[in-house]
């Protein structure tokens, strides 16, 4: 039964055999689907070992900075496979969000060696990767095996986790220095709790005139519950979700390039147009403590039922379908916030992984790095584990993933198929990034809080960050 169970596999590797004909066949076997899945990663892994040396760093160490996520989950129940693969060792450390990025700018600004490769975000390259701190992936990538086929991860991330340093050259453009390879990311979509919605006769929001109406009916008449959860905590965080997504589907922009300098936009007429209605909907709508809402706080709300919609990460909804209160009543719907626009022009958030330039092992971090990328271990991870938004075309492509998608979570691949051409970091890479969001993120706060009014507001903000930048030699 087992020489039979493997060449099945083999025959679903090398596809020959469809992803519903394997389970069907190796079910009929006996064999549950955990254990053929756990067949098909293991002919994977030798399948990506063909023709490369694997074996060349036997014996070897790597050690790993990791952000607690269910993408550094999916990588630990994997490892086995690298180690026997590789005969390489693989350490880690893993902390939380809200201390893990100073642990790594510690790190890194110290110039330690302690960490081969670390979790990235892309806006944090636009610091560690001028300031020395990161290698250039892009004389690795040349050095490949056969079959990594960088190619296969979606082109919009790949340029947006590179960047050639110079402020406000275009991500992805001349001179680009891959700072990170992807690993999985989030796009911001609509995430509504249907059960509410059905309630109500509501459709899904289909610009952000309709969702501030329908999240202030859902507040009027849905017993308690709040009408729409958007972050509002003093972070950079806050801007880079939902509100940016819909503040760049108005044709607003955060800055403008002339003559080689950079100049404030947030304050444009569309700027204003858009943020003038976010900022109602919120006082509208909105929960009563919406200046701490952070990732966290939305999405335990939705799931909760405390909220009837959110307007954020995509994967944050996926999330809150699993063991919540609402589970099986998250449904997901790209959003577009202009009325009139042609699609959903959603910012991102990407997980990556980075190789630190003190490393003494480099060659053998970047083994670890084009496995944990590849496409083996992405399909593991999105067929078993929660690895989503995986980052590989091909992956997308699964037949295994989409049914288990599609079967679990209805919409979600609508969702995002909708979503993805247009989905892309839009901030205007800089230096000051994290301060000037900030800046950004206390300023709304002012405007929820009545304490100044949206126009004066974003002027106030231009003309703040334009000091700031003219400061450093900006502007």
């Amino acid at each position: 039964m087992y020489e039979k169970a493997k060449d099945l596999a083999a025959a679903y590797v090398s596809r020959r055999i469809s992803r519903r004909a394997f389970i069907d066949r190796m079910t009929k076997l006996g064999i549950a689907a955990a254990a053929a899945n756990l067949m098909v990663n293991r002919l994977s892994s030798q399948a990506l070992a063909a023709g490369h040396d694997w074996q060349k760093h036997k014996g070897r160490t790597v050690k790993l900075l990791l952000n607690k996520h269910p993408y550094t989950d999916a990588m630990i129940a994997n490892l086995d496979n690298f180690k026997a693969m590789t005969g390489m060792d693989v350490k880690y450390d893993v902390f939380p969000e809200d201390v893990y990025f100073d642990k790594v700018t510690a790190t890194l600004s110290s110039r330690a060696s302690q960490y081969d490769a670390f979790m990235t975000g892309a806006y944090q390259t636009w610091q560690y990767g001028p300031a020395g701190w990161l290698v250039d992936m892009n004389e690795y990538l040349t050095q490949a095996a056969p079959n990594y086929n960088w190619n296969d991860v979606l082109p919009n991330l790949r340029r947006s986790t590179a960047w050639s340093g110079v402020p406000g050259a275009a991500l992805g453009g001349d001179g680009a220095k891959q700072w990170a390879l992807p690993w999985g990311f989030e796009l911001n979509s609509v995430s509504y709790n249907k059960r509410i919605f059905d309630k109500l006769g509501m459709a899904p929001p289909e610009n952000l005139p309709d969702m501030k109406e329908k999240a202030a009916h859902i507040a009027r008449e849905a017993d308690g519950m709040y009408g729409i959860g958007v972050r509002g905590s003093r972070s950079w965080a806050t801007i880079h979700p939902g509100y940016l997504s819909g503040f760049t589907n108005y044709g607003a922009r955060d800055f403008e390039m002339a003559d080689g300098k950079l100049n404030a936009a947030m304050n444009s007429p569309a700027g204003k147009e858009f943020t003038g209605l976010w900022v109602e909907m919120i006082k509208q709508s909105g929960p009563r403590n919406w200046s701490t809402y952070t990732w966290y706080e939305v999405g335990n709300d939705l799931g909760a039922g405390a909220s009837g919609m959110i307007f954020d990460a995509d994967i944050l909804g996926y999330f809150m379908n699993g063991n919540t209160k609402e589970a099986g009543n998250i449904a997901y719907a790209a959003f577009a916030a202009k009325p009139g626009a042609s699609e959903p022009t959603p910012n991102v958030w990407i997980w990556s992984l980075a190789m630190n330039a003190f490393s003494e092992q480099k060659e053998a971090a970047w083994y670890w790095m084009q496995w944990a990328t590849g496409t083996e271990h992405g399909m593991f991870g999105a067929r078993q584990m929660d690895f989503v938004n995986p980052v590989r075309q091909s992956v997308w492509d699964d037949e295994g993933f989409r049914d288990r998608i599609a079967k679990t979570y209805p919409g979600y691949l609508e969702q995002y198929e909708a979503s993805a051409p247009g989905s892309k970091i839009y901030f205007t890479p800089q230096p000051l990034f994290f301060n000037l969001t900030t800046e950004w993120a206390a300023s709304l706060q002012k405007m929820v809080a009545d304490e100044v009014p949206v126009d004066e507001g974003l002027d106030q903000l231009a003309e703040s960050v334009n000091r700031q930048l003219a400061s450093v030699g900006l502007r």
